[in-house]
Order: structure tokens, then sequence, then C-alpha cells
């Protein structure tokens, strides 16, 4: 049996699969589980019912195949949870917690629930309880940290089971016994060696099996490891191997039979495949590809897949189902590849390769997006300058990988930053991210993780003292915020954005940041300062002779005047508008602003001068060859001539406005081209 992976991409909501052909033993402990879920509970015992879902623990140390044994659990009683089985990994494969609002929200997408971006912990879990209310699933919380991790996933939800794997109890949870994992027993031991090695071998010399067996102590981890290397070495002999697990344990070569088997694949490894191995543990989230590999070690792709297969055999890496070729770092095998690296290389050794594996990550994710601009002239020739093994064959192979990666691609996000000595790499790897999400998904689809990089942004701009990437840190947050009706936050975001793009001596981030609090103050009902602050960042337009920007902050203005009730205000600003759009050659926008002018007048109680108006809105609106705006417009028409007493005139108006429509088709808002800059981090670099 040996330790498996969940999910490494946060959560999944999966249904019951085929039975695990390769399970091994451990059946006291499924019996005594099973068994567990049955027991009552102390509510029950007491009289009440069970206010949260049940919580089984599986507690062991890493290698020991408890995460075998939770994902076998789950599969001999999925059948019992017709909502499905939901998987989460608590910790990275180091050992950091994952945040409880990251893993509450890949819960709640699993479970088809759209979380609002930069939502509070407490909010994300109420919405994970509420989504779990009346269901009966299965909750597979794998590597939890610690007990309050487990506690703020926990469903109000009696029906719902929860089983946590940890590396000790859970001190704070009531009414969890747990499930404590020793080695496998001899039998089943000596079996999965057998798995790998071949019957005969073992057949031949069972004692020595059995010896190997109890050098592993049982642990499958080890077992793998020890099985892995016999099965590449044909001519070797179980007793051999057996010998020296053995011998390494006497002579007190390491503290347990995982770090000495390991060291021992390790050292026989050929050079280069011993160093990749050791800097595996670098891979963002624990996730590798041939790519991640290749730049780690600087060799080719082709020979790092290679590489990465031979781990696979040997047990020192698990393949990942994925339409990509993608491999995971097993947990109980990271600080001993981190151990050994520490070790053998140089600190300065380790930081180039990181920055080697975070430079191609960047490479990749500005090929990802290249290949959607293939009708800019200017994309395809960067885009043949790459080296063809970075470069995309379509779109649709670029949206996967970016899809498959995602998990690495945000681990690698904040690896950079974190480290403090690679931010101008790290900047750079956001904005393509960011740039790549946006051409991809859309910045409404990937609001989420777009709030997540832009708040690391934040932090290196704090850090070097960039106030213009601060700025546009800041104004980024604030719009994700406002989205999502935190209009307080966005503003207290805008205020400091104002305060970073002075510092920057950056007028378009000052003037962005004015119109935004003006935005702000409107959404907040406080019309008199929205209308100042768009009043201030037009005197900022007009003084750079920013024309067109100007004609639209006039239609700001009035708005905000329109919903004070100030019409002569808002008429005013929205004529002012027209002539702008007018003199600057936008014929549709100059039909817009008359648009709105009519509306206005109509709003004070002129329907016949908002009739001639709405008239000439709808002729510039002809010239404009604004079809949508021309059936708007009728539309109004038609209301307008229906309060003036002419319903005749107004059925005509309406029937001109439904045969527009039905010509020119539904307008399709979902492209993600649409809003591609939306989110832009804007840095001193030009480079792409």
């Amino acid at each position: 049996m040996a330790d498996q992976a969940v999910d490494t991409d946060g959560a999944r909501l999966s249904a019951p699969g085929p039975a695990e052909d390769h399970f091994l033993g451990r059946t006291r402990e499924l019996k005594e589980l099973r068994a567990d879920i049955e027991r009552a509970g102390l509510d029950t015992l007491s009289g009440r019912k069970a206010p949260r879902a049940r919580v089984l623990l599986i507690a062991g140390s890493p290698g020991s195949g408890r995460t075998a044994l939770a994902a076998e659990l789950a599969r001999q009683v999925a059948e019992r949870y017709p909502d499905g089985v939901l998987r989460a990994r608590l910790s990275e494969p180091d050992g950091t917690p994952v945040p409880v609002e990251h893993t509450a929200r890949e819960l709640l997408a699993a479970l088809g629930v759209r979380a609002p971006a930069g939502a509070a912990e407490d909010d994300l879990t109420e919405a994970l309880r509420a989504a779990l209310a009346g269901r009966r699933a299965l909750l597979l919380l794998d590597d939890a940290a610690g007990a309050e991790q487990v506690d703020a996933l926990l469903p109000d939800a009696p029906d719902c089971l929860a089983v946590a794997v940890s590396g000790g109890p859970l001190t704070g949870i009531t009414d969890v016994r747990p499930c404590t994992l020793g080695g496998l027993d001899t039998k089943s031991a000596v079996e999965l060696l057998t798995r790998h090695t071949g019957s005969v071998r073992i057949t031949v010399d069972p004692r020595s099996a059995e010896s190997l067996a109890e050098a592993c102590q049982g642990r499958p981890a080890a077992l793998t490891l020890a099985g892995g290397w016999l099965a590449s070495r044909p001519q070797a002999a179980v007793s051999d191997l057996a010998k020296r697990m053995h011998a390494d344990r006497e002579d007190g070569a390491d503290a347990g039979p995982l770090a000495r088997i390991f060291r021992l694949v390790h050292d026989q490894l050929p050079g280069q495949a011993a160093r990749t191995l050791r800097l595996l543990h670098l891979a963002p989230a624990g996730l590798v590809d041939p790519h991640t590999a290749s730049a780690l070690a600087g060799c080719s792709v082709g020979s790092a897949r290679a590489a990465l297969d031979d781990f696979v055999a040997l047990g020192l890496l698990r393949a990942v189902d994925s339409p990509l070729p993608e491999y995971e770092v097993p947990g109980c095998l990271h600080p001993l590849m981190r151990s050994l690296a520490a070790s053998l290389e140089r600190p300065a050794e380790l930081q180039l390769a990181t920055a080697r594996m975070l430079e191609r990550t960047v490479r990749l994710l500005q090929s990802c997006r290249l290949i959607t601009e293939t009708d800019s002239p200017q994309a395809r020739e960067k885009l043949q300058e790459m080296p063809r093994a970075l470069r995309f064959p379509t779109p649709r192979a670029a949206a996967d990988w970016l899809r498959v990666r995602r998990p690495a691609l945000l681990a690698a996000v904040r690896l950079a930053v974190a480290d403090g000595e690679l931010d101008t790499l790290a900047r750079r790897l956001m904005s393509q991210l960011v740039r790549a999400m946006a051409a991809h998904v859309g910045t409404q689809a990937a609001a989420a993780d777009l709030y997540g990089v832009h708040g690391l942004v934040l932090d290196v701009a704090e850090r070097r003292g960039l106030h213009r990437e601060k700025a546009a840190a800041l104004l980024n947050l604030g719009d994700l915020d406002a989205q999502t009706g935190r209009t307080r936050a966005a503003l207290a975001r805008y205020r400091a954005a104002l305060d970073a793009g002075r510092e920057a001596n950056d007028p378009y981030a000052t003037g962005r940041a004015m119109e935004s609090v003006g935005g702000a103050h409107q959404e907040l009902g406080d019309y008199d300062r929205a209308a100042d602050w768009f009043g201030r960042a037009l005197a900022e337009r007009l003084a750079r002779g920013e024309r067109p920007e100007a004609a639209r902050l006039y239609g700001r203005i009035a708005t905000a005047h329109t919903y004070a009730g100030r019409y002569g205000e808002a008429l005013r600003n929205w004529r002012a508008a027209a002539a702008g759009y007018r003199k600057n050659g936008d014929v549709a926008g100059h039909a817009r602003a008359l648009s709105e002018v009519a509306r206005v007048q109509e709003y004070a109680g002129r329907p016949t001068e908002s009739l001639r108006t709405c008239q000439e809105a709808v002729e510039w609106a002809r010239r404009a060859e604004d079809v949508r705006l021309q059936a708007a417009l009728q539309l109004r028409l038609a209301d307008t001539l229906d309060r003036l007493g002419d319903p005749t005139s107004a059925h005509l108006h309406r029937a001109a406005a439904e045969r527009m429509l039905g010509e020119e088709g539904p307008e399709d808002d979902s492209s993600p081209e649409q809003d591609a800059t939306a989110c832009e981090i804007r840095t001193a670099s030009e480079e792409d």
C-alpha cells in the first residue's frame, strides 16, 4: 500500500470509483474506521442531534500510507454519500499550512459555488457550510497541520463525514478518536515488494524479503523505494539490499528506514539524475513538469522528461492524472530532497536554479498569451523568435496548459515573492500570469486568483518602494473589491492609490484614482462628493489636453447630478459631453450623450424637448451605424410618445426597435478579450 496523493489542484468533487487493486493490508484499521462511523457520538448519547459532521482521524507519519488508507476508506463508503467525495490538501509539500480561505474557495468551486474575489475567511467558510447544508458528502482533508484548519471547514451537516489525515491528534475537535498507523504486516509488506520485483526473486528467498520488510519497518514509502531499486537492478539480490539496510541501521546512518533507502537510491543514480532529483524540492507546490525539471537542472526538456519517468519507476515521484505530463513530489520525500540539496549544493546554485525555473515560467506564460494574439504581426514575430519547445501549437493547447498548471503557477508567484531576492523576476512573472489569465479565462472568471496576485504585487511594490506599481496594484484590488460589493474597502484602496500615484508623479494613476474615488462615492450614494471627484479628474484631463477622456468625464459628472436630482447641472454637463464627442469625431459617443440629454429632459418634466432630442440622437446613431443604440433610442421614443398620448406612433417605434434587435442578434459579452486589460500590471519595464 503506497502512500498516494489526493488532488494536487486543491479540491475536487469526485464520484465513487472502481476498486483500488493496489491497496494492501490495513484490514483491522479499515474495520475500526467503519465501525467508528456507525458508533453513537457523544451528542447522540446525550439525546441531542449531532450538530456537525462526524470526524474520523487517520494519524501517522509521512510515508506510513495514511493518505492511501483514507482514500480506500472513502472508496468503500462512497455509496453512502451520494453528493460525492470532496478532497483537499491542507499543507504544501514542504509542510506549510494552506490558508483556510484558499481551501474553502477550492471546495466551493468543486461544489459549483462561485465565491467573490477577496472574500474573508469567515465569509468563505460560512458559504461552504451553507453549500453543504442538507447534503450527504464526504470530505477527505489530507495533510492537516492542525485542528484549526479542520474545524473551520467542518459542515454543520450531521449527514456529512469528514476524514482527516494528520501527523498527530487534532486537539480541540471533540468526539474524535484517532486511528494511528504503524507499519504494514509482514505478509502485506512482502506482497508490496513482490509487485515491484516480480514473484520469482521473492519466492526463491522469502526470508530475505521478510528481513527487508523488517528493515523498512513495514513503511509503505520505504518499501516502494526498495522495490523500485530492486526492479531497476534485476541482477541484485534481495538479501544484499536487506543486509545493507540492516547494516545502515546498526551504524546509525540515518534516523529512519525511509531516509536510509532514499539516500541509497539517490547515491546510486547517475550524477545529473541525482542532482535533478534533489533540486525537485524547489518545484512550486511539489508539482513538476518537464519544463520545470529542465530549468532546475539546466538540461533539455527531453532529458528532463526521461529522468522524471525514471523517477516514477523508482517510486521517487508520482505521475499525476493529467492530460499533460505532470508529476508530484511525495510529501514524505520532500524534506529528504531539501536536506540533500542543502548539504550538496551551494546556496547560490539553489537560487540560480530557482531563477532559471521562474524565468522559464515567465517565457511559457508569454508564449501562452501570444498564441491568442496571432492577428498582431508583432505578437507573431515574438512568438516565432521563441524556441520551439516553448511554443504552443494552438490557443486551445495553451489554455489547457494554463488550466492544468494553475496551482503550480500560483505557487510559483508566491515562491518568487517570498524569496525577497528575486523581486524583478517576480514582477515579470506576475505581470505575465495576469495577462495570460485575462487572455484565456477573462478577468471576471479569474478574479479570485487575480486578487491574490495583485496582493502579492502590492507586497513587492511596498517592499521596493515602487510607487507606480503600488498604485496599479491598489487600483486593481479596489476594482475587484468594488465588483464584489465591498465599496468602502474599494474607496480606501482608491485613496491609497491616489497617494501612490502622486508619489510616482504618474498622471495616469492619479487620474484613474480620482475617477475611481468618485465612482465609489457615487455607489455609496454621496453624489456631491462623486461629482466633486469627477470634476477633479476632469480638470487634470483638460490640463493635459485629453479631450476624449474629458468628454467621458463630463458624462460621469452629469450622471452624479442626475442621481442627486439636479437636472439643470446634469443637462449642462451632458451637453458638454455631447459637444466633446462631436469635436473628437466620435459619432456614436455623441449619439449616446444626446440620448442621455433626452433622458434627463424627461426626468425634468420636459417631454416635448426630450422627444426632439431623442429624434436627433436617433439620427446620429444611424450615422454611427450603431444598430443596438438605434433600437434603444426607438424604445425610448416609444415610451415618450406614450406619455404624450400618441400610442400609434409609439407602437411603430417599438416595432422598429424589435426588428433592429432581431436583425442584429444577441450580443455576446462573454469573450475574455473584452476585459483583457482590466487588471493589467504596469511596470517600468516594457518587456513582454
